[in-house]
């Protein structure tokens, strides 16, 4: 396969679409949290249960495929990703009870998960030398599908007082595009595959130390920003504005963000962006704690925006530059366990709302996550440092 025989662009653009489809998703289970457990008759947990199968559904997925994407191809994977969320949708749309509901959830994490693990290593083998900066541009498009989504969901639920179904139905819009993009569509091999290094190098890989603490990482970086997000009617119901448009605002910012990282990037470098966005998203997780009130409330969400902004695809982005090796698995293992952690703390997050902890006691508990990740992100940075002033 010669590189004339393989668009890149549209290959990039296809990968966009299918992650807005993704964070579409999570937007319209924060609008509809609440919608559902009425209609279904479910408590807090339940509903937190109910949505927890879109995080390990998708943990499932990276697991499975990180090791299988070098052998079947990553096109299949995208394919995979477009059968199961058609399922998911359907299933969703006509669900009728809990388990009907957990089932379309299922399908659709599982989807989404295939789509990380076949287009995250695709972004890398496009754009080899400008991995973490395309890929925060390719992340764009998880806060820049939540805006559309948490848009979607506020014209449609509030404003038009449409069902709920509908709000589920505009998926199909965004999965006909990447459906129809991917059509005849030449894919590369992975970046692993094409620097010859063995499938047996790359498990060895993902068992460094550096990669284990960086998992860990991102198991703590990701509950941040994902459960905050998926829950963000029930922590903000108190402060007097409207969860869902603050929901909106939040990832608004993270879209400009991302899509401007590239400079970010070359200034501080990837454990430098990782350390700041630690300290802001903990600051702003605190501050959303106590304010009340539109305008503080949005003042505060923006500066938790800034902070967790830069997180996701700078993580993927350490361990595709600094750790090469791991190969498609290594991005597939750090986004399942992204959103395993989710899966966790989810419930967690909807168990203590259901002992009687408001949303501004669960935001501060929620700050402690960032709080350690400050204490690593600094050991690893000044360690690092140490050794590029050492090899010097």
């Amino acid at each position: 396969m010669t590189e004339k025989q393989i668009n890149a662009k549209r290959l990039f653009i296809l990968s966009c679409v299918a992650l807005v489809v993704t964070a579409m998703t999570f937007a319209i289970r924060a609008q509809l949290e609440n919608i559902w457990g009425t209609d279904f008759n479910l408590n807090a947990t339940e509903i937190a249960l109910a949505m927890a199968p879109a995080f390990w559904g998708f943990t499932l997925a990276q697991f499975i495929g990180g090791p299988l994407v070098d052998i079947i191809g990553m096109k299949r994977f995208v394919r995979i990703a477009f059968f199961l969320h058609f399922l998911g949708i359907v299933t969703t749309i006509v669900a009728f009870n809990f388990w009907t509901l957990f089932l379309g959830t299922l399908l659709i994490g599982v989807g989404n998960g295939s789509i990380e693990a076949g287009c995250n290593p695709l972004v890398a083998s496009i754009f080899p030398n400008a991995k973490t900066k395309m890929l925060n541009r390719f992340h764009v498009w998880f806060p820049g599908g939540i805006f559309i989504g948490a848009l979607a969901g506020y014209l449609i639920i509030d404003v038009m007082e449409w069902s709920w179904p509908i709000l589920v139905g505009t998926l199909v819009i965004p999965l006909v595009v990447y459906g129809v993009m991917m059509w005849g569509q030449k894919f590369p091999k992975t970046e692993r595959v094409e620097m010859g290094i063995s499938y047996g190098g790359m498990w060895k890989a993902i068992f460094k130390p550096l990669f284990l603490i960086m998992l860990f990482c991102m198991l703590l970086s990701a509950a941040t920003e994902l459960t905050t997000g998926q829950r963000i009617n029930s922590l903000l119901e108190g402060t007097g504005t409207h969860p869902i448009l603050v929901l909106a605002f939040i990832n608004g910012i993270m879209a400009i963000g991302r899509l401007f990282a590239g400079p970010v990037v070359h200034k501080i470098n990837s454990t430098g962006m990782l350390m700041f966005s630690a300290i802001v998203s903990m600051i702003g997780l605190i501050l959303m704690s106590y304010v009340t009130g539109a305008v503080l409330t949005f003042l505060s969400a923006g500066v938790f925006a800034i902070g967790i902004c830069f997180f996701w695809p700078t993580m993927l982005g350490f361990v595709s530059e600094k750790m090469p090796e791991t190969g498609a698995l290594g991005l597939s293992i750090f986004g399942g366990a992204g959103m395993l952690s989710t899966s966790i703390f989810l419930p967690i997050s909807g168990l203590l709302t259901d002992n009687g902890y408001g949303g501004e006691q669960i935001l501060r508990f929620t700050a402690l996550l960032p709080a350690l990740l400050i204490v690593i992100f600094a050991m690893i940075f000044f360690t690092m440092r140490k050794q590029q002033k050492a090899s010097a």
